[in-house]
This record gives C-alpha cells, sequence and structure tokens, in this order.
C-alpha cells in the first residue's frame, strides 16, 4: 500500500491521517462528556457541504467543478464552527436540556442535508460518496491541505496539553491560577472544529464519528493517565486506518465502513479480554482464600 506507484497511496494516506488525529480531538469530547456532539458536529458539517453544493443551483457559485472542494470545506468549516460556539456556550453555562439541543441539531442538520440536495443531483451525488465513507479520490493537494491542517492541530494540543487539561477537568483551579478559560474553551473547541470539517471533507461523518469515539472509549479501559491515554487510541486509530483499508482493498469492500466495523471489533476485544481477566483474578483469589483455609484447618 506503500508503494509509490500504488494508485490509491493518497487514500492510504489519508485513512491514516483521519485515523491518528481524530482520536486526539474525540478523547476531549469523551473526557468532558460531550459524546453527543460528537455525534452532532460531523452531521452538522455534512449539512454545510449541502449548503455549499446547493450554491450552484441557487446560482450563486456558477462553476462548481473549479470550486468544489473549496467551497465544501467553507460551508463545513462555518457550519461546524458555529454549532460548536453555540453548543459550547451551552456546555459552559450548565443548560439542563444539552442532550436535547444536540439531538436537536443533529435532527435538524440531517433533514437541512436532504432538503438542500432534493434539486441538486450533482451535489446529491458527491454528498452520497462522502456520507458513504468512499476513501478514493484523494488529490495531492487535498492530502497536502488536510496534512497541514492535522499537524497545526496535534502541534497546538502537545504545546497546550496542560491548559487544556486544566480547564476540561478544573475549572475552578484554572480561575485562581488566573488563566482565561474562555480562551482556552474557545481555542480547544476551534481545533475540534477543524479536524471534523476535514475528515468529513475526506471521509464522510460516519468515519468520523467511529474514529472520533471508538478508538477513545477503547483506549480508556487500557490507560493509566492522559499522555498514555491519548498516544494509545491514536495508535489505535491509526493502526486500524491501515489494516481496515487493507481489507477492504482486498475484499473489495467500501474503506470507511470497513475501518469502523474494525473498530467495533477491537474495542470488543479489548473489553472482552478486560472482563476475561478479571473474572480469572476473582477466581484464583478464591482459590488461593479457600487454599488457606484449608490450610489452616
Amino acid at each position: 500500500m506503500f508503494d509509490p506507484n500504488f494508485l490509491l497511496r493518497n487514500s492510504v494516506y489519508m485513512s491514516l491521517l483521519v485515523g491518528m488525529a481524530c482520536p486526539l480531538v474525540g478523547a476531549y469530547l469523551l473526557l468532558r462528556r460531550l459524546v453527543f456532539m460528537g455525534v452532532a458536529l460531523p452531521q452538522i458539517s455534512s449539512c454545510g457541504i449541502a449548503f455549499a453544493f446547493a450554491l450552484h443551483t441557487w446560482g450563486v457559485v456558477p462553476h462548481l467543478e473549479e470550486s468544489e472542494h473549496t467551497l465544501a470545506f467553507v460551508g463545513s468549516t462555518v457550519f461546524t464552527l458555529t454549532a460548536i460556539l453555540v453548543l459550547s456556550m451551552l456546555e459552559r453555562r450548565g443548560h439542563r436540556l444539552m442532550e436535547g439541543s444536540i439531538g436537536t441539531a443533529y435532527a435538524l442538520a440531517g433533514a437541512w442535508s436532504i432538503l438542500l440536495l432534493v434539486k441538486n443531483p450533482y451535489g446529491e451525488h458527491g454528498l452520497l460518496d462522502r456520507l458513504k465513507g468512499e476513501i478514493i479520490a484523494v488529490s495531492n493537494a487535498d492530502l497536502g491541505w488536510t496534512f497541514g491542517a492535522f499537524a497545526l492541530v496535534v502541534a497546538t494540543l502537545i504545546v497546550f496539553e496542560k491548559e487544556f487539561l486544566l480547564v476540561s477537568f478544573d475549572r475552578e483551579m484554572a480561575i485562581t491560577l488566573k488563566k482565561s478559560v474562555l480562551w482556552w474553551d474557545g481555542l480547544l473547541f476551534l481545533l475540534i472544529g477543524l479536524t471534523i470539517s476535514m475528515a468529513v471533507l475526506s471521509v464522510g461523518p460516519l468515519v468520523t464519528f467511529g474514529f472520533l469515539l471508538i478508538p477513545p472509549l477503547t483506549a480508556h479501559r487500557v490507560a493509566r493517565n492522559m499522555r498514555q491515554f491519548a498516544l494509545a487510541a491514536s495508535a489505535i486509530g491509526g493502526l486500524t486506518a491501515l489494516a481496515g483499508f487493507w481489507i477492504a482493498y482486498r475484499m473489495d469492500y467500501p474503506v470507511g465502513p470497513t475501518d469502523v466495523g474494525l473498530l467495533g471489533i477491537v474495542y470488543a476485544v479489548v473489553l472482552l479480554g478486560q472482563k476475561s481477566g478479571s473474572l480469572a483474578r476473582a477466581a484464583w483469589r478464591q482459590i488461593s482464600a479457600s487454599r488457606r483455609q484449608s490450610s489452616g484447618g
């Protein structure tokens, strides 16, 4: 798959980038208990892409073929960042119906994605490819922009890791230390929004959601600290992306659903391994206790 002459090598690299970057921001969604936001934001991003395609139907953009990717990126980013700004404000204020607000945003985004494309066959075809997670045609330019965006996100997460952790888990301490909670929250959500926008534009909402949440969920069961958590989540996502692409290529399956299905298998194996280990340790302790009692008797 890494042969320079391999026809789909850019698709392999794109899968690897998404698999490694999305879990890093997904870890913060999981630890801040914003899993539902991870469900809604990829769908909202898709709605932004649908809106961008609809601009051609409305005559705003006469030559869609020349500016399709740029329009889709702008629409996806604007919709995602706007939604994450509103939802983060609700979360910061402790909105009682936070889950209901996120669910409503998800439902409305899905409905408007369809309505915006009803009379736009070209846009519908393009969005359906993304919804199915088809990672086939990836240009050098798209790969370069995605790599640059994800590199910026990862570098920022590493440099300001302490600040992000502090405002995520101990706001009172952050305020005591005179940290600007609003600023650091805004920067973190900006990174999350940028990552989701780029991922949805490249691999679709289903695959984005899968890599946002399943690798962090898996890593959370084996990691002992935040650094292990982040590294394990990214490694699980990257390795699964490579394995999923290989399986999909060999068996002629769509890449995106294969990746997500494989993530589910990895999570199930880790979960069953932990449960089996716990049962085995409990049984061994019981046997040891019985032996001690027998020896004492």
